[in-house]
């Protein structure tokens, strides 16, 4: 008998694999590199309008990843999104107005009430599921606001509450620019941890539940567990995004986690392309430019005099935007650009070579 020399361990690399498939070609390193050096350029040819932008979209960047993994990957439906953000924002903006708390405490604070809420917010996916679950995230979203909303009014006596600009290292982080760079630096590390979840047994585990639950608990995967572990990973990211933006905006309000950012949240996954990690970071950018744009084009034809002809018109577009998605491209904007992938290889094909 021969014995089998056993294979030394393989150490995956924490590298997202849409990423290594780009490694692996000439052609797909060239495109990284021009990316990665138009991202760095981007804070310093921007202007301030046009890199609040950019803060915009990387601040969103971070949320809709976390809500792709829990509702792209591990099929578990949410509208408590715009909560968890307020929930997180309020912890830093509690802890610092209450006990001056720095940032190296209030927002790891943000990730353990996070994680303890995506805890709640899951328990019910125990036993509910499609619509009804929907139904019971949708209700502690409106729990989590109202309580805010209260601190808010009685406690704060304001309308918003201030936030002093984050001490990091003995020095403050101020300025749009400084922000873009830490900001990108949590998108960078964001994506990682979620890109190798997706290639661990949780994963794996992940993507038989969204499959079909029956099927994935008679391969010996426990359900309920791997759901408990999707809802507090992404609620814990999410109240992380909402610290972000407490510290980057320098104010919180209830005002600003209203349903509808919600549901631009979902237009994110949706618009962009689940599963996948590169379409919550498309659509992401895709829904925070959306109403920019429209406006840029609207004001100037209504006149200064009626803004708020715009904002009606925006808000109809986002609606018209989504249905056309549903309709005509479910795949969303990453399906998109991979059928033109497709059509443009299938051209460059010359017509000898094609086999019957």
């Amino acid at each position: 008998m021969f014995s089998r020399t056993p294979r030394p361990a393989t150490r995956r690399l924490p590298i997202p694999a849409w990423v290594l498939r780009a490694i692996a070609s000439r052609r797909g390193r060239l495109g990284l590199a021009v990316g990665a050096a138009a991202l760095l350029v981007i804070p310093f040819v921007a202007s301030s309008y046009e890199l609040d932008l950019a803060n915009q979209v990387l601040l969103a960047s971070v949320g809709a990843l976390a809500l792709m993994l829990l509702t792209g990957f591990a099929g578990q439906i949410s509208l408590g999104h715009a909560g968890l953000m307020a929930a997180g924002a309020f912890t830093v903006g509690i802890a610092y107005k209450e006990f001056g708390a720095p940032f190296w405490v209030a927002l790891p604070a943000s990730a353990v009430l996070g994680a303890m809420l995506g805890l709640i917010f899951g328990l019910p996916s125990v036993r509910l599921r499609g619509l009804y679950l929907a139904v019971s995230t949708l209700a502690l979203h409106f729990v989590v606001i109202y309580l805010c909303g209260e601190y808010e009014t009685n406690r704060a006596m304001s309308s918003a509450i201030m936030v002093n600009a984050p001490v990091v290292f003995g020095h403050q982080i101020y300025g749009d620019r400084i922000w873009y760079f830490l900001l990108l630096a949590a998108v960078v590390v964001t994506l990682i941890l979620c890109a190798n979840l997706l290639r661990s047994r949780t994963g794996r585990a992940w993507g038989a539940i969204r499959t079909n639950e029956t099927v994935a608990a008679a391969m010996g995967i426990n359900v309920p567990r791997y759901k408990l572990l999707a809802f507090v990973i992404s609620a814990t990211v999410t109240t992380v995004s909402g610290a972000l933006f407490a510290y980057q905006r320098g104010f919180v309000s209830v005002d600003a986690f209203s349903f509808y950012l919600t549901i631009q949240y979902v237009a994110m996954i949706i618009i962009g392309g689940m599963p996948s990690l590169a379409g919550a970071l498309l659509g992401a950018t895709f829904i925070v430019l959306l109403p920019h744009a429209i406006q840029g084009v609207l004001l100037p034809m209504l006149g200064a005099d009626n803004p708020g002809s715009a904002f009606a018109a925006i808000y109809a577009a986002f609606g018209a935007v989504m249905i056309f998605f549903l309709m005509f491209e479910p795949r969303g904007l990453l399906g998109a650009w991979r059928r033109i992938q497709r059509r443009l290889r299938f051209k460059r094909v010359p017509l000898g070579e094609v086999s019957e």
